[in-house]
């Protein structure tokens, strides 16, 4: 149930966003290139005092940061799949 709601609102919250133009392909980054680029480019936001720049900035994070996101939640959804059950069957509570 938990597994299901968090991939329907990461749908929905990628539906909403703008790709930056300038972003390319993300799926050919690693993981911690993604998050030092999250890093940097957060720096550089509240380095600058330009709105114009903020907002390229702004866009740029959210989309490394849906990115990294569904990374880790198909991640999490594997680990729950493949996880042993057999101790399901070892506490029986009756």
């Amino acid at each position: 149930m938990v597994e299901q709601c968090r991939s329907r609102c990461i749908l929905k919250i990628s539906r909403r966003v703008l790709m930056h133009p300038l972003v390319g392909e993300l799926s050919a980054l690693k993981d911690g290139e993604l998050e030092t680029k999250i890093s940097e480019l957060t720096k550089k936001y509240f380095m600058t005092t330009n709105p114009g720049i903020k907002s390229q900035i702004a866009t740029l994070l959210e989309n490394y940061r849906i990115e990294l996101t569904t990374r880790r939640n198909s991640e999490w959804q594997k680990m729950v799949e493949n996880r042993d059950k057999g101790l399901d069957k070892l506490v029986n509570i009756s």
